[in-house]
């Protein structure tokens, strides 16, 4: 073989394998941890709960006692999107949701001990830039005195229609709101108040029943029980409720949520994070995955952002509850939105990648191959 002949030859091979490394280096994924981090600073805000709103792309959490309601970017800038000062003074703002359909955030509103009883869902335009478009008082069950135990409106979901279902924590059932606000009591099915309370459950969530609540497009609802670790199906038109089989209880769940591209709901606690699948539509599910969190953070909420990237929020409720407000000094400041990643579902994500690469590899030598008989003949040519 010739110089020139056995230069173009190098060639041929050098580059590509230099380049086969490189893209190689550049795919396979970092053993450093990438979680995207988010702090915000909002002196006494102790949000409870958290949203993720997609055609803005920016989160929205609630407030302990501000009766606000503020953005929060990826970056950490915070701004307040609603200030509605016609709410009971120190009301709370807990469960949220975003009917992207109609363009409006729900918001579960709450007044807490020592104030006067008051439950209701608030309904506000985002595209004219938080206006209210209803606040519904949420009636109680006919006899019940809210002087000796009042409801406690804690989280929402909402459907395609319009129409919103809240979760009354302190009474084991469920309102349903339409998209004009007219308010009723959708769900009191007895199952709610069949399952035994956890015997390791403690004072923070033993009188906590039903909580987290997301909506499933195939006409039913899913709805987590702090106090049992138990979580039912709620069927749309009915309220009919059924217990869904788990291979564990969700002790102490708060918020949860679903991300729509594989049916994935997850539920958060003060403790862990839960990922749960279903094959039968949630007759029986797995939790197939557990994720440790900050405790000291106190997070309450869990939503699926752009991407398909898991956030919680640390908004360390708690501490407010038992004495710090915006109004305070020294109330705490910085607060928290984290990514939550699984280490499960990141190697899934990684056999899949070494099959493709193991595919490129294949393909790279059948190539060399390929170029050497070329080569070969080339070089008869020229002799």
């Amino acid at each position: 073989m010739s110089s020139s002949s056995s230069t173009r030859y190098r060639s041929f091979f050098v580059f590509p394998i230099l380049f086969a490394v490189l893209f190689l280096g550049l795919l396979i994924p970092s053993s450093a941890d990438n979680r995207h981090v988010i702090n915000f600073r909002s002196p006494g805000l102790y949000p409870e709960g958290l949203t993720w709103d997609p055609r803005d792309q920016h989160f929205l959490v609630g407030s302990l006692h501000s009766r606000t309601i503020h953005s929060v970017s990826d970056a950490g800038v915070i701004e307040t999107l609603i200030s509605d000062l016609d709410l009971p003074e120190n009301s709370t703002i807990l469960g949220l949701a975003v009917d992207s359909t109609n363009r409006r955030l729900l918001a579960c509103i709450q007044s807490l001990p020592p104030l006067p009883p008051f439950s209701a869902l608030a309904s506000y335009d985002l595209r004219s830039g938080g206006r209210r478009v209803f606040l519904s008082p949420l009636p109680s069950l006919p006899g019940d005195d809210e002087d000796i135990a009042r409801d406690v409106a804690n989280d929402v979901a909402v459907d395609f229609k319009g129409n919103a279902y809240v979760t009354n924590s302190a009474k084991n059932f469920i309102w349903k709101v339409d998209r004009d606000g007219a308010a009723s009591i959708f769900s009191k099915s007895p199952l709610f108040n069949s399952q035994p309370v956890a015997a390791d459950a403690d004072a923070s969530f033993r009188d906590c029943g039903l909580n987290g609540i997301v909506y499933i497009s195939k006409g039913y609802l899913l709805v987590v029980q702090s106090n049992t670790g138990k979580v039912f199906k709620v069927d749309e038109d009915s309220g009919n409720a059924r217990l869904v089989l788990l291979n564990g209880d969700l002790i102490a769940a708060d918020g949860m949520t679903r991300r729509r591209r594989d049916g994935t709901v997850m539920v958060v606690s003060q403790k862990k994070l839960w990922l749960l699948k279903s094959q039968d539509s949630w007759s029986e599910g797995v939790v197939y995955d557990e994720i440790d969190l900050d405790i000291e953070g106190f997070p309450t909420a869990v939503t699926v952002a752009g991407r398909d990237r898991i956030y919680v929020l640390y908004g360390r409720v708690m501490e407010g509850i038992m004495g710090s407000s915006y109004k305070e000094e020294g109330a705490r400041e910085w607060f928290g939105i984290e990514e939550v990643w699984s280490e499960k579902e990141g190697g899934e994500d990684k056999i899949w990648l070494y099959v493709l690469i193991g595919f490129g590899f294949a393909y790279f030598c059948f190539w060399r191959f390929q170029m050497k008989k070329l080569i070969t003949n080339m070089d008869k040519k020229i002799t």
